[in-house]
């Protein structure tokens, strides 16, 4: 495997050649990653819940992001590197380009943002100052408090049609990737259909070009896994096993199954 850039994302999905995402938040796990042939490690504010024992990512800094970020980036030299901007660090356009400047100068190769259409500009700011940009809708973790708990997204036309208009927005301001969390998997479809740019799933089905997991999950260390989670250690029989069969089985289109979606 050769070093992943945006372009290789693109050319994945234009030849429709399906690619896995994993949470990792030091080097050792991130080594593990890059040598079961991952393609793209993100460094998730989700460390928050597993790393820090918070209830949600809220409490999470970009000094936290910024630390993981150098962690993993030391580690790995195949992988893309994508870097969660936390709560509040992209509230208005000058925070959002100095937090991502210092993602990016920790390693980082790409920044993920949470939000729609209110980010639009902000994405256009970044991707004009070459910071590529994961934008990310759905449900969304930092607007936890805002949706009333882990809710699905999207599943009245009113909202389904939000997302998709603000997918499509931030593709025109510049985003070169999408996260699609806890949408219905016919809506996800959609969207992925309607893209150029690669759309990553979590409990959006089997249609997005690719799959992101929390690495715990995946692992089985989470006691309560939500139902877009494969434990891929009972089968893989080790941590570098789990990850090689995690990655096989996005590769071959094996996860998700139907019973890791939403209608």
């Amino acid at each position: 495997m050769k070093a992943v850039t945006v372009r290789t994302l693109h050319d994945m999905k234009r030849e429709k050649r399906r690619f896995s995402c994993v949470t990792a938040y030091d080097a050792s796990f991130a080594r593990s990653a890059e040598a079961a042939g991952i393609e793209t490690i993100l460094i998730g504010d989700s460390l928050g819940m597993v790393l820090q024992g918070h209830s949600t990512t809220l409490p999470v800094t970009i000094a936290d992001m910024s630390y993981h970020t150098r962690c993993v980036s030391r580690a790995v030299t195949l992988p893309m590197v994508i870097a969660d901007m936390p709560f509040m660090s992209y509230a208005s356009q000058p925070e959002a380009i100095g937090n991502a400047a210092e993602l990016m100068r920790a390693g980082a190769h790409m920044v993920k943002l949470e939000g729609g259409a209110w980010l639009f500009d902000t994405v256009k700011a970044l991707a004009e100052r070459g910071v590529p940009v994961c934008s990310h809708l759905g449900l969304t973790p930092q607007s936890v408090n805002s949706f009333g708990g882990w809710i699905v997204q999207g599943r009245n036309p009113e909202d389904a049609e939000r997302i998709l208009a603000d997918a499509l927005g931030l593709q025109e301001a510049g985003a070169s990737m999408l996260v699609l969390e806890c949408v219905p998997r016919e809506l996800a479809s959609l969207i992925t259909a309607r893209l150029s740019i690669p759309v990553i799933g979590i409990g959006a089905g089997a249609a997005t070009d690719a799959q992101v997991l929390v690495m715990h999950d995946l692992l089985g260390m989470n006691p309560r896994p939500p139902r877009f989670v494969r434990n891929f250690l009972s089968s893989g029989g080790s941590i570098q096993g789990a990850l090689e069969a995690y990655s096989n089985a996005v590769r071959e289109g094996s996860f998700p199954g139907p019973e890791h979606g939403f209608d």
